[in-house]
């Protein structure tokens, strides 16, 4: 395998290791040699599910779940099957991400509109999917191995998008959570400020006050009267 291929996938791999993702890839066009650059790499078993090679239309709809619609709108090369090919793999796989390559490797183009070298890529996970295309000007099978490169290549942008998207989510939510407990005990406070104002100025404690104060002066009386009356004895 190309050397600059198995860089690529090792850094694709890396990510993924990270969150503990898992992987697997559906190839037309590039006859397994996605599959064979993610398990060049030791200890695949821990993330890479499994593939596909899916050459004809056939296998493409039974295996995969692209639909006729598709490949007679747009042609078994295109963004759309690019994309159904991978969301199929992935799902039945039931892997993190999926990567599918479809496209012309040459030396001819079958019949098709599209030039050789033509290739689309598709990427898949359970809340996004997308696909990019290119153009490569090699012969078989250096469009083969510079396929699976851009594929690897479309792959880590589009994670790294989606994880820093995840990132700033997390934060918002973060941000979110943090002014609502920040708001909750504004208003615990200044509901706790209110009930004392409240409690201090209730007319109940003034009644109270002057009941208190109304019994001391009666004792007073009181006191006065008996002593008044011992003088008179």
């Amino acid at each position: 395998m190309d050397e600059e291929v198995q860089a690529t996938a090792a850094r694709l791999v890396r990510r993924l290791k990270e969150g503990n993702h898992t992987i697997t890839v559906a190839e037309s066009c590039t006859g397994g040699l996605l599959a064979s650059a993610f398990t060049d790499i030791a200890g695949a078993s821990q993330w890479f599910r499994q593939s596909w090679v899916t050459y004809s239309n056939d296998a493409k709809i039974k295996e995969l779940g692209v639909t006729e619609e598709a490949l007679n709108r747009r042609g078994a090369v295109s963004a759309e099957v690019a994309i159904q090919m991978a969301q199929g793999a992935r799902k039945r796989a039931n892997a993190s991400i999926a990567i599918s390559i479809t496209g012309i490797a040459g030396p001819n183009n079958d019949g098709s509109n599209k030039k050789i070298g033509t290739v689309y890529v598709g990427i898949a996970s359970e809340n996004w999917a997308n696909s990019d295309i290119t153009e490569i000007g090699g012969n078989r099978a250096e469009n083969k191995i510079a396929f699976v490169h851009f594929a690897l290549l479309t792959a880590i942008k589009y994670w790294d998008r989606a994880m820093a998207k995840e990132e700033v989510a997390r934060k918002e939510e973060e941000s979110r959570v943090a002014a609502e407990e920040d708001a909750k005990l504004q208003f615990e406070e200044e509901r706790a400020r209110r009930e004392a104002e409240a409690k201090e100025n209730a007319p109940w404690q003034e009644d109270a006050w002057s009941d208190e104060k109304k019994s001391a002066l009666s004792k007073e009386i009181i006191g006065h009267e008996i002593n008044w009356d011992k003088e008179n004895d």
